[in-house]
């Protein structure tokens, strides 16, 4: 077992984890998620893994704020293997005791650092330095019908996005609505649903 020190977010079943990274005159080797821990902390005996993905991003790129409509929803574990990203999880979960609050993680390859994000809870980023790279792995299959988008430059929000003429997004994430539009339209998921879910994943894992 490799040493890794955690702590909860200021969103409510977010967490970040730090393994302990061992280099040697060849270079490095590191395990960003590890089981022991994240059962631990999550209470999930592993992350039940159903895609793995990755982003590459210039910097000034920024991503989100992204979320899965539930049910399904979708839990991640994300990493950044190369580059440095400013990684942000906001508490979308309406009835959640931390809803509209959020916190922020620096990812780099030198700490490894790597967050959970519960179903339910938005994630956005900023990449710091060009050639970027986020890893993703989702508990649910990508699926575009389900994927929605909060705007990260929602005033109500404060998200610790930097301004400038080299902020780069998409245009889904340029015309995302704001967490109060999102609410009035019913799109925001329920937090009760969202914890019987990640419960469920367990459940799910447990069986396999």
């Amino acid at each position: 077992m490799r040493p890794v020190h955690w702590r909860e977010l200021a969103v409510s079943g977010a967490f970040v984890f730090t393994p302990e990274v061992f280099p040697d005159e060849r270079g490095s080797f590191v395990s960003p998620l590890q089981q022991p821990a994240f059962l631990g902390t999550v209470g999930l005996a592993a992350f039940p893994v159903a895609q793995a993905s990755h982003s590459r991003s210039r910097r000034g790129v920024l991503r989100g704020v992204h979320f899965t409509r539930t049910p399904p929803g979708c839990a991640k574990y994300v990493h950044c293997p190369h580059g440095r990203a400013r990684d942000i999880v906001v508490d979308l979960r309406i009835g959640s005791p931390t809803f509209g609050r959020w916190d922020e993680v620096i990812l780099d390859a030198d700490r490894a650092r790597a967050v959970y994000l519960p179903i339910g809870v938005g994630h956005a980023f900023v990449a710091l330095t060009d050639d970027t790279i986020v890893s993703y792995l989702l508990s649910t299959a990508y699926d575009p019908k389900l994927e929605a988008a909060i705007s990260a430059s929602d005033p109500s929000l404060a998200l610790p996005i930097p301004s400038g003429h080299d902020r780069m997004l998409s245009d889904r994430d340029s015309h995302a609505p704001t967490l109060a539009e999102a609410a009035d339209a019913g799109l925001l998921p329920d937090f009760a649903t969202c914890v019987e879910l990640t419960a469920n994943l367990g459940a799910a894992r447990s069986r396999a």
